[in-house]
């Protein structure tokens, strides 16, 4: 090898890497504060990224309506008006679902906690006679098996004496989590402010980072990233789009079955599970926790019918819905759908979950592009035809078009 000053620069970065990642190995402990902290100081831009990246998709619907609906009038006031209104009609579009979704849902969630705190005691009550009246029977064929007495002043005082005693630790608790509160309400509020601005320049923050780009790196290697950054935000749109569709479809499915059944709280369980299930796979079950709650209350019997009716229908969503709505929303096929969320789930939690079908999407495409031009600067264009065949078949049954791969 010359020592040129080309290959002087590679060997340079190459023992810079080697000396960094030998640092961040042996003290991998700082490293961790460190990236934790900076996380931290960077939530609420990150929390302002996302939420602008969200509203994003429902603003473009909306700005392309605008659009078609003054196509004629093209006045300046028309186009510096499109913009602010255009947000505030996405901003309060969004807001006004999720108050919806609130008011339907917790005040029936107030109403079953407090039919529970009342029904609890008659069942305790009932419970206790039924085993005394068990271990009676048991008696005269000399089984003798523990009396259950609840002494209900006995449960009052220990209540009282644990509060008391444990005043300091609950005061300290609650001072904790009062101030986690106001420290997730400030990071949203900044979060909120940041995607406000990010959505209203978003044209020009992009025209500044490609700038950037272009002044510091390679023109190719500025193509390559700018493709792959276009990649990115195309199936993370299609990924929230097909995941609010799946959450709809699995709504609409419970409200049917449990009106079917002659269920009770049809309309805001079928809400409450259609709302959880943005959660990929595990979301349905929460709804189905709080909806199994509240059936209970009023008929038992149905309860047990409600959670056999929605484990069966996560399983349809699961396997089904779920891999073919959203699998086909960011063109990942439905095994490696299935692949990415229980990875994505191991790795990160329910976060994991949300951002592993749009990144193993990204990954999907990057790979099977970089394989196909492999393949054809070894000439090897069978391969590469019956490639293409398929995922033209493939497209055509999913009902969509899309570029030769080459």
């Amino acid at each position: 090898m010359e020592l040129n000053s080309r290959n002087m620069k590679k060997l340079f970065l190459i023992i810079t890497f080697t000396v960094l990642l030998y640092l961040g190995l042996t003290n991998l402990s700082k490293v961790v504060n460190v990236v934790k902290s900076i996380i931290g100081i960077t939530s609420p831009f990150i929390l302002g990224l996302c939420i602008a990246f969200i509203v994003g998709v429902l603003l473009k619907f909306i700005e392309e309506k605008w659009d078609r609906i003054f196509k004629k009038n093209k006045s300046n006031i028309i186009y510096k008006l499109k913009r602010p209104i255009c947000i505030c009609i996405s901003f309060a579009l969004i807001i006004g679902a999720i108050f919806i979704l609130i008011f339907m849902i917790v005040p029936e969630v107030g109403r079953t906690v407090s039919e529970i705190a009342q029904i609890i005691p008659i069942y305790m009550e009932r419970l206790e006679n039924w085993w005394n009246q068990i271990s009676t029977e048991l008696e005269n064929i000399y089984v003798t098996i523990p009396s259950i007495e609840i002494d209900w002043k006995q449960v009052g005082a220990t209540i009282v004496d644990f509060l008391t005693r444990g005043s300091k630790s609950i005061f300290s608790t609650t001072v904790g989590i009062t101030t986690s509160i106001f420290g997730g309400v400030f990071r949203f509020i900044v979060g909120f402010i940041f995607s406000i601005y990010i959505l209203f320049q978003k044209e020009n923050l992009c025209r500044q980072i490609k700038k950037i780009f272009y002044a510091y790196l390679k023109e190719d290697t500025v193509k390559s990233i700018l493709n792959i950054a276009k990649m990115a935000n195309v199936t993370f749109s299609k990924f929230v789009t097909g995941q609010l569709t799946e959450a709809i479809i699995i709504g609409l499915l419970c409200f049917i079955g449990m009106n079917i059944f002659s269920m009770p709280y049809a309309t805001m369980i079928s809400t409450l599970v259609g709302f959880t299930a943005l959660i990929p796979l595990v979301g349905a079950f929460i709804g189905t926790a709080f909806g199994g709650i509240m059936i209970l209350m009023v008929e038992p019997m149905k309860a047990l019918w409600f959670v056999i009716f929605i484990v069966i229908l996560q399983q349809l969503e699961g396997n089904i819905i779920y891999p073919r709505v959203v699998g086909k929303s960011v063109g990942l096929p439905g095994m490696w759908v299935l692949v990415a969320i229980t990875v994505g789930g191991s790795l990160l939690g329910i976060f994991g979950m949300l951002l592993s079908v749009p990144t193993c999407s990204v990954l999907y495409a990057l790979l099977r592009q970089s394989v196909n031009n492999r393949l054809s600067k070894k000439s090897i264009s069978h391969l590469i035809e019956d490639s293409v065949q398929n995922e033209i078949v493939e497209n055509s049954d999913n009902g969509e078009e899309q570029d030769d791969v080459v």
